[in-house]
């Protein structure tokens, strides 16, 4: 890991940490509300790659678990771990590593800018939304039932699909404006 790797893993540790700034929005069908933190895991993974993408999400897991109120909605502490989104939160780090693992495999630089973009969107809507949903809805469903937690869970899916949306966008936009940010392994 070089100075470079840290850098940017902390700057994305920050614009998460940033996106938890604006409040979260209960939907009241499950405990946990839509926050936009989840987009700024789908921009760690599209735009740092597998492994810098997941330390970004490991760093602000270490600032919550010392009790800094880094959540969205002020949240922090370990806490976090026995609540309602607890699932969602474990499962940023992998949800950042399965994105950018698939944003390495599938987008190319010799790839036409339409093609990089559906390789980034699909990357991010199987890590960011589907890896997410499966820690998500398991803890969720230990808690309230996995029927419940799965159907509640669906409303969030449309807001999910534009975060992702927005992720294969700015992925591409950081690739063809700074093209040496991808050589992520």
């Amino acid at each position: 890991m070089t100075t470079r790797d840290l850098v940017l893993s902390a700057l994305f540790a920050a614009i998460i940490v940033a996106l938890g700034l604006l409040p979260p929005i209960p939907i009241g069908i499950i405990a946990v509300p839509i926050t936009a933190q989840s987009l700024g895991v789908m921009l760690a993974g599209v735009v740092l790659g597998a492994k810098r993408g997941a330390i970004a999400v490991l760093i602000v897991v270490v600032l919550v678990s010392i009790g800094l109120p880094v959540l969205s909605g002020g949240r922090g502490g370990l806490s976090v771990f026995a609540g309602p989104t607890a699932g969602f939160f474990v499962g940023w780090a992998f949800a950042a590593y399965i994105t950018g693992y698939l944003s390495e495999r599938l987008v190319k630089t010799e790839q036409t800018a339409i093609v990089q973009g559906i390789g980034f969107f699909i990357a991010s809507v199987i890590g960011g939304v589907v890896v997410l949903y499966a820690f998500g809805i398991a803890w969720l469903a230990t808690n309230i039932g996995l029927p419940t937690a799965f159907l509640g869970s669906m409303g969030f899916i449309p807001g999910d699909i534009v975060k992702a949306v927005v992720a294969a966008l700015v992925g591409r936009a950081v690739m063809a404006g700074y093209p040496l940010l991808p050589q992520r392994t």
